[in-house]
């Protein structure tokens, strides 16, 4: 398929969407101080700085410096400071020392985005069929890929906040009113979201992954499409709630091994776990009737009907234990997902929420694309046939297929259009800052 009508037709679609991909990302950041956009709160998180200048240094390395004729890098010390993982492009300043980047100041990295964005508009107004052809799909994945710094963005500047002793708000708007707000955290109810129910989903051969057809965007691990066969099961049809986790909490969950896989009671008790990351307590949490959640809105009373935020893969594995269940496979998920999602409007980024909500009674699979990603029981792995990308745009997905499992969905800080059925997101297991909950599964 030709990426455009004649040689004179510049790539207007694909232009505009640039720039409302890369004004997003300022518009995320405008609410930041420069001193909070340059710290490092934990080797994990990156400061807001340097997504800001790791999404242009992409759009760089990989688009401008092979295709636009005559383009100079803006500064020869960035491939240094802004390369994350490319091996192949070169050395790379250690992850976890990347708060100790002073300079370039933040007024330095918002001139370094706006000079490369006017280099990636004129290539995209002036390339011709065959450049064009090269071009796209590359900006296209950096597109895709500066959306997920947005919403790593998020989660870290909130982890940021979050050691900050005076709990600042990411936004000092409140929280948009919630079904079932105002009761009691003590209930350790889900009320608001009313009971969970099931979907029952018929098993047999089913297919799953993209399928590289048309001009959908999908990330390679999405592909190929397979087969794989499924048992009958069903899925809870809306995600598990904070009333549901309180429920937990009083039972002595974070206290008892049974519920636990072995490497996650170890790091619940190396790291002292009594709760999701950012619940707190004043009291002495037994039982739980104290407890309030950090917001990018500020400090929060836990509402018993929102769904549950910030836990591990180890966390949610023990919940589905103690509830009866256990997590849905990602096979499980995206068949459900591709069948039983009607009319749900996702509460993602689009919202403005900023933070999970509860489910509104409807039928089928409720909170499928929104609230927060869904920890699955799948290591995340190739699929059957899987192969990366020649060159270093390869290293995108591939070397990562150890050691994580997959989440499905998206969260209340993934940007709209951002997810589809088949998209896998991934992180090790004990993970906790990611916007990360669970929906409970069971044989049929």
């Amino acid at each position: 398929m030709a990426l455009t009508e004649s040689p004179s037709r510049p790539l207007i679609d694909l232009a505009t969407r640039f720039d409302e991909v890369r004004a997003t990302t300022e518009a995320l950041a405008a609410p930041l101080a420069p001193e909070d956009q340059v710290i490092q709160s934990m080797p994990d998180v990156s400061p807001t700085k340097w997504h800001r200048a790791h999404t242009t240094w992409f759009f760089e390395t990989f688009v401008l410096g092979p295709h636009l004729t005559g383009y100079s890098a803006v500064h020869p010390g960035y491939d240094y400071l802004f390369n994350s993982y490319y091996e192949q492009v070169g050395p790379r300043h250690p992850r976890a020392e990347r708060g100790l980047i002073s300079r370039p100041t933040v007024a330095e990295v918002g001139a370094y985005r706006a000079s490369v964005d006017d280099a990636v508009r004129h290539l995209l107004h002036t390339s011709d069929p065959t450049r064009a052809e090269a071009v796209r799909p590359l900006v296209e994945m950096g597109l895709h890929h500066e959306q997920q710094h947005q919403e790593l963005l998020l989660m870290d500047i909130k982890h940021v906040l979050s050691c900050n002793p005076l709990r600042p708000a990411y936004d000092v708007a409140p929280l948009t009113e919630q079904a079932g707000a105002g009761a009691s955290a003590g209930e350790g109810t889900s009320a608001g979201a009313g009971p969970a129910g099931w979907v029952e989903v018929g098993g047999g051969l089913e297919q799953i992954g993209h399928d590289g057809i048309g001009d959908d965007f999908a990330f390679d691990s999405e592909t190929p499409r397979h087969r794989t066969f499924l048992e009958p099961f069903r899925v809870a049809d809306r995600l598990v709630t904070c009333g549901e986790w309180l429920a937990f909490l009083d039972d002595g969950g974070y206290r008892r091994p049974e519920l636990w896989l072995s490497d996650g009671w170890a790091t619940v008790s190396q790291q002292g776990w009594r709760a999701p990351l950012y619940w707190r307590n004043e009291g002495d949490g037994w039982p739980s009737d104290a407890w309030s959640v950090f917001t990018l809105h500020g400090m929060q009373p836990v509402d018993p009907a929102e769904p549950v935020a910030h836990v591990s893969f180890f966390e949610a594995d023990a919940f589905a234990s103690w509830a009866g269940a256990r997590l849905p496979t990602e096979a499980e998920w995206e068949v459900a997902a591709a069948a039983h999602v009607g009319d749900d409007t996702p509460n993602d980024l689009a919202t403005g929420a900023l933070h999970p909500q509860a489910a509104v009674p409807r039928p089928g699979l409720r909170q499928a694309f929104g609230d927060v990603w869904e920890w699955t029981a799948s290591p995340y792995r190739p699929y059957p046939g899987f192969r990366p990308a020649a060159g270093a745009i390869g290293e995108y997905n591939g070397k990562f297929m150890c050691n994580q499992m997959v989440l499905r969905g998206g969260a209340c800080t993934t940007p709209a259009g951002h997810t589809r059925p088949t998209y896998r997101n991934f992180f090790p297991p004990a993970a906790r800052w990611a916007f990360s909950g669970l929906r409970l599964a069971a044989d049929a």
